[in-house]
């Protein structure tokens, strides 16, 4: 009998959850602050709340009586998961985990404290008077970011004392939910960045994606590849660490764990107990199962036996450049006469400078070197124009 399923965020990577769960006969309500986003276009049923308001959430759990919930985004009154949770609705990964890792400093003391992972130096602040007193700590460069927020919006760099204030401000801009607190990290001089999409299965062994390589932008994913080269212990020592602190918060799904990779070893960043923008280059075919698949798989408790590289991969990001309604896209044919090449719109319906839109994607044998594939995404990307009314 198909499960009910209800999708707390409706974007992008919601949309690709949803098909996959609709390829496996599910029922989904996707619930977003605004109408005809993404997910909702291909989902069952739609609500449109304010997730922040725990008041409407209770109603629509009410309403609808999902069995399973699946949060997309951060901005949710996550501590009323825990009561749907105990009324017998199972909360993907699990309500411990949503709780845990929507908040930066809850995961990170669970990393670094708890579990002994190796971090970046970090302090907390709660106003810029508090923030200034960290960075003197920290020392320069640093970087600051709300302890709630979502594709590095309200993350900035700090590099000389007069940029905090700045940074500050900027990070009350881009923070979701009612803290005003802030991390505060030393820089990492590291080489690489990478995602470790990492499965946890309820009857199944933990399973690890190829990492996949990833280049940010005002904190944001601008273009990732699949394998991305590191010395097999470094993998070793990031998978250890994802199991390590999945297994801390329980719970089935996919998860994109983050790490930075310096001259000095490896560091863990971050932690999403949800498909990761980063890995939307498995929707090019890199693996057997994309990392949508994967978590509508692990989400209703279906084997995974296996997850196999297949191709080389690239991804780069279609981006709008003003603000507006009903987006245009011109150029899609010029971009797809290059073999290889494949193009997602996600169907947004507003644009605003550096929404994220769309994604172009390359792949080719398992031995293509994808510095070469990253330039044919990035070349199909740019060939594509994003206007509005």
């Amino acid at each position: 009998m198909p499960k009910k399923i209800m999708l707390l965020g409706s974007g992008e990577l919601g949309k690709e959850f949803v098909i996959a769960a609709k390829r496996l006969g599910q029922h989904v309500i996707a619930v977003d602050n605004y109408d005809n986003a993404p997910a909702q276009q291909v989902a069952d049923e739609r609500e449109v709340i304010d997730m922040l308001d725990g008041t409407a959430l209770d109603r629509i759990v009410a309403e609808h009586r999902p069995d399973i919930i699946v949060p997309e985004i951060e901005a949710i009154r996550t501590e009323r998961l825990y009561a749907y949770e105990e009324r017998g609705i199972r909360v993907v990964p699990s309500a411990r985990a949503v709780n845990f890792t929507m908040n930066r400093k809850a995961i990170r003391d669970l990393a670094a404290q708890e579990l002994g992972l190796r971090t970046a130096r970090y302090r907390y602040a709660s106003s810029l008077d508090e923030l200034r007193r960290a960075i003197d700590e920290i020392g320069l460069p640093c970087v600051v970011k709300p302890l709630m927020s979502s594709s590095g919006k309200g993350q900035s760099t700090v590099k000389s004392s007069g940029e905090i204030e700045k940074a500050w401000r900027y990070s009350q801009s881009g923070k979701r939910g009612d803290s005003t607190e802030v991390i505060v990290e030393g820089f990492v001089d590291f080489h690489t960045e990478i995602t470790l999409l990492t499965v946890t299965q309820q009857n199944g062994p933990t399973l690890f994606c190829s990492p996949i390589g990833h280049r940010q932008e005002r904190g944001d994913y601008q273009e990732s590849w699949q394998p991305c080269p590191i010395l097999d212990e470094q993998l070793r020592e990031a998978q250890d660490m994802a199991e390590k602190v999945t297994r801390a918060l329980g719970g089935a799904g996919i998860w994109g764990v983050e790490f930075f990779v310096a001259d000095d070893g490896l560091y863990f960043s971050e932690l999403s107990p949800r498909p990761h923008d980063t890995g939307m280059v498995t929707l090019a075919g890199t693996q057997n199962l994309t990392e949508f698949d994967l978590h509508a798989r692990a989400v209703l408790e279906l084997p995974v036996p296996e997850i196999a590289l297949l191709r080389a991969g690239a991804s780069a990001v279609i981006l709008a450049d003003s603000e507006g309604n009903a987006p245009v896209f011109t150029g899609i044919d010029t971009a797809m006469l290059q073999p290889g090449t494949d193009i997602r719109l996600f169907g947004k319906p507003s644009t605003r400078p550096y929404r994220r839109m769309g994604v172009a994607l390359v792949s080719g044998e398992p031995d293509t070197d994808t510095a070469e594939l990253r330039k044919q995404a990035a070349s199909a990307a740019e060939k594509i124009t994003v206007t509005s009314s």
